[in-house]
């Protein structure tokens, strides 16, 4: 069974299992770096948020041994988790004032993501751009959030600027950052001990490492890590989700590494959540990231 075929048999199952008044349906979605992903759609009557489940683990599952039946039982219960129980009212997303406190931004790459750039404000960093959106919801599943566009910006009569002023009062209050070794975040995943061994390489994200390679826009971010290290330091864009720190007396020279950081992207980064294929360099004198 191909991976749209598995998402028919899963849309029809679904539609059996889901009861009242939610409706089921595919869902192609144009995310970061020209990804096509299909999905489906919720929508419950009178619920203005209707989120998505992508499909691609279930279907790796799948292909391992897993029946479609338990998948559609485990999406449906997903789904359960994390529906909205109020629907978001048009007027407070009309409003500015209502939404102003959740603004957030994110990260992503500029030349890759031109065409929704066209339809999105943003601010150029680096080789990146930063976008803005409206944090409706964080907890353990992800985040739910309504990406600000241009036409938003006409209907709340603001500009780019200000959003961005406003989003970055927001996101590391929201979204507070993490910064540890790599050590510590591989233990965490692979139930193993730290050893506490690791002063070379460091993971920067935020609290639900979500989105987390932001958290180089914190204020004062970057000028505490390298006085944390005490040297100049390389940052390895991972993924949209986190960077990794590297000490410069540690590191091979930004070319070696970007050559890594390439590498990597190519075979280990799902290609939505790329950021970069360049190594940047922190430069402590001039408190300033380079390319």
């Amino acid at each position: 069974m191909t991976y749209d075929e598995f998402v028919q048999a899963v849309e029809e199952k679904m539609k059996k299992e889901m009861t009242g008044n939610v409706r089921v349906s595919v869902y192609t979605a144009q995310k970061y770096n020209g990804t096509l992903r299909k999905g489906l759609l919720f929508r419950e009557h009178e619920n203005n948020v209707s989120p998505t489940i992508y499909l691609e683990e279930y279907y790796r599952q799948y292909r391992c041994g897993k029946p479609v039946e338990l998948a559609v039982r485990e999406i449906a219960e997903l789904y359960r988790e994390i529906r909205f129980q109020e629907p978001w009212e048009d007027e407070l997303l009309r409003n500015y004032a209502n939404l102003k406190e959740k603004i957030v931004y994110r990260l992503i790459h500029r030349e890759k993501n031109k065409v929704i750039l066209n339809e999105m404000p943003y601010i150029p960093y680096l080789d990146l751009a930063i976008v803005f959106y409206v944090l409706l919801e964080a907890g353990p599943y992800g985040t739910a959030a309504m990406p600000v566009k241009t036409e938003h910006l006409r209907l709340w009569r603001v500009t780019a600027q200000q959003v961005y002023e406003q989003a970055c009062e927001n996101t590391e209050r929201l979204l507070p950052y993490e910064f540890r070794t790599m050590c510590s975040v591989i233990a965490e995943l692979t139930d193993m001990n730290d050893t506490g061994e690791d002063d070379v390489l460091y993971v920067l994200s935020n609290h639900l490492r979500s989105f987390g390679a932001a958290a180089l826009l914190y204020q004062g971010r970057l000028e505490e890590v390298g006085e944390y290290l005490g040297e100049d330091y390389y940052v390895l864009p991972s993924s949209v989700h986190e960077v990794i720190v590297i000490r410069k007396s540690a590191a091979s020279g930004k070319e070696f590494l970007s050559g890594v950081v390439k590498e990597i992207n190519e075979t280990q980064v799902e290609r939505e959540e790329v950021l970069s294929n360049r190594a940047y360099y922190y430069d402590r004198a001039r408190k300033r990231l380079n390319m």
